[in-house]
């Protein structure tokens, strides 16, 4: 028994790294020096914000500081913030050049069958497109978003070369706290394993995913689809966009960022929890029968093998530990190039299973409150279990 669960993990470890879209190989980057357009076009920077006092002067301050050849105007969504953010956005607009205005908007009521943040990009949009020139991108980035000043050109830039549609970045979390350096790093590993990057950005393949933190899309290709409307009750909103966006024929690329970076840290273990507890059984469709899977899956992945490898001297089945002890060496060594991107001692891929366990328990957690809310909560509002916002709770 202890050999046939080593042997499958190990058999799992083997097609994950040859067969999984290189998904471990953390290697797709925007170029340093893109191609440069025949022409730069327009292009409408859209903040949802709701409560972010704390960073959202940084944020709006990185964007004016975008070097970009181009017309660029920002717009910041208020979404019935309580934190004073739409004063911190005020003065900044007026401080803003006349070449980078910045506008903040007033948040309508949420409407039934919306999510907060995605009403909120509904709105920034419709403003959008009254300004002239008219764009032909806009650029959708969180609260919490810091983009260096050449990131706007490269993010065009990189669309323009290739076609794309739909252009995204994994921005860079922090990683400095104990809880950041053995949770961060596997988070965006773990995202990178659901959807590689490789199968995102190929054509022919049917996976599909965005980070939303930072998305530029083409005002064309959100025409097509039908606008924000069409992902309007989807609390994993930038797959969803992703996916619709992949789905009307257009074309997509994700990459890790260098230059895009949160501004918000996670000194503790809770807000992590929270942040992955609140869509993780989302993630799942909320199905009992995939929640069931996924912690098989992950503790025949992630936990097998270094338990069988550390009890060798207890269950004295030398192939089962040996298979264990070599699945538990190919985890940590495609967890390498992700350890390194955030600078961290490869050694440290042996924790994953750690990580795992952690992740899993999250999981189940999301589960629970799922449950034992009636739906999905974030940011002071209520989901129902179709995924649509509680209007008394706006």
């Amino acid at each position: 028994m202890p050999f046939g669960i080593a042997a499958l993990s190990l058999a799992a470890w083997i097609y994950l790294l040859l067969f999984h879209g290189g998904f471990w190989r953390a290697r797709e980057r925007l170029p340093q020096q893109p191609p440069v357009p025949a022409r730069w076009p327009s292009v409408v920077a859209v903040l949802p914000a709701r409560d972010e006092a704390e960073t959202i002067q940084a944020v709006l301050e990185h964007l004016v500081a975008q070097d970009y050849p181009g017309p660029l105007s920002i717009l910041l969504v208020d979404d019935n913030s309580s934190d004073g953010t739409g004063t911190i956005a005020q003065e900044v607009a007026r401080r803003a050049p006349s070449d980078r205005p910045v506008i903040v908007v007033d948040g309508a009521p949420l409407p039934e069958g919306w999510t907060g943040k995605l009403w909120a990009l509904s709105q920034g949009v419709a403003q959008g497109l009254t300004l002239e020139p008219r764009p032909a991108f806009f650029l959708f980035t969180d609260a919490d978003i810091g983009h260096g000043p050449r990131q706007l050109r490269r993010l065009v830039a990189q669309a323009e070369a290739s076609g794309s549609d739909l252009v995204s970045l994994m921005a860079r979390l922090r990683c400095t706290s104990f809880w950041e350096r053995l949770l961060i790093p596997a988070f965006v590993y773990f995202f990178q394993k659901l959807y590689p990057f490789a199968w995102a950005n190929d054509p022919r393949r049917r996976t599909a995913a965005a980070a939303g933190g930072c998305v530029l899309i083409r005002e064309s290709a959100l025409a097509r689809i039908g606008g924000i409307a069409a992902i309007r009750g989807k609390l994993i909103d930038d797959c969803s966009l992703a996916r619709a966006v992949k789905a009307a024929g257009g074309r997509t690329w994700l990459g890790l960022a260098d230059d895009t970076v949160s501004l918000r840290g996670y000194t503790a273990l809770g807000p992590i929890w929270s942040m992955v507890a609140r869509s993780a059984y989302t993630q799942l469709f909320h199905s009992p029968f995939l929640l069931v899977g996924t912690v098989i899956g992950m503790a025949l992945l992630y936990l097998a093998p270094p338990l069988l490898a550390l009890t060798w001297p207890l269950h004295r089945d030398a192939p089962a530990g040996l298979a264990g002890a070599l699945a538990w060496l190919l985890m940590a060594a495609s967890y390498g190039p992700m350890l390194r991107y955030y600078g961290r001692s490869p050694v440290e891929g042996l924790l994953l299973p750690v990580a795992g366990f952690l992740y899993t328990a999250m999981t189940i957690d999301s589960a629970r409150l799922y449950y034992g809310r009636g739906g999905n909560r974030w940011k002071g509002r209520d989901y129902g279990r179709a995924g649509t916002a509680n209007r008394s709770a706006s």
